[in-house]
């Protein structure tokens, strides 16, 4: 059992139709503070989904994404974030307000060296994810729910389609 899922089993469950709501809410949220979004980043895979969706409602153009590991599976994980390739194009960022979206700030560590990262390129960040967790070292300056449950989000907790077809549980 993942740290952070209950003794009953209770799940978060995101629908698709939730997803459409919270991208929205989010991108209200971005707008209203003022913050003037230039470049949108996702942290992959995570936050690709919501990314895309965060960027079209704010009418950002620019998008790219941090290939980030951290969670190798339900409740293992490494002992550190790891940055994989293909790497961002970080030198563009220099000077840019950029967007910085994840699905979820559970242990908050891949958020943080992520915002660190481009921080350090130059970047003026804002971080938002759809759901903070107690844990979370770091609060995103944006978010829609916070939850103390295992969250069961649309396009990933079925697992792959070869786990899927297998019968077998979802690795990640």
């Amino acid at each position: 059992m993942h740290q952070n899922e209950s003794m009953t089993d209770e799940r978060e469950n995101l629908t698709w139709d939730g997803f459409g709501e919270a991208m929205r809410d989010l991108a209200r949220k971005v707008l209203d503070s003022g913050f003037q979004t230039e470049v949108v980043v996702a942290i992959a895979r995570g936050g690709l989904l919501p990314a895309g969706a965060i960027a079209y409602g704010l009418g950002a153009k620019n998008c790219g994404a941090i290939n980030m590991e951290f969670y190798t599976g339900i409740g293992t994980v490494l002992d550190a974030p790891e940055v994989l390739p293909p790497e961002l194009d970080m030198d563009y960022l220099n000077g840019r307000r950029v967007l910085l979206v994840d699905d979820v700030a559970d242990s908050g560590r891949t958020l943080a060296l992520a915002v660190q990262l481009l921080k350090d390129k130059g970047a003026d960040v804002r971080s938002v994810t759809i759901y903070t967790k107690p844990t979370t070292i770091i609060q995103p300056d944006y978010a829609w729910k916070d939850t103390d449950l295992w969250i069961n989000f649309p396009w990933s907790f079925k697992g792959t389609v070869r786990e899927e077809d297998l019968g077998l549980p979802p690795t990640a």
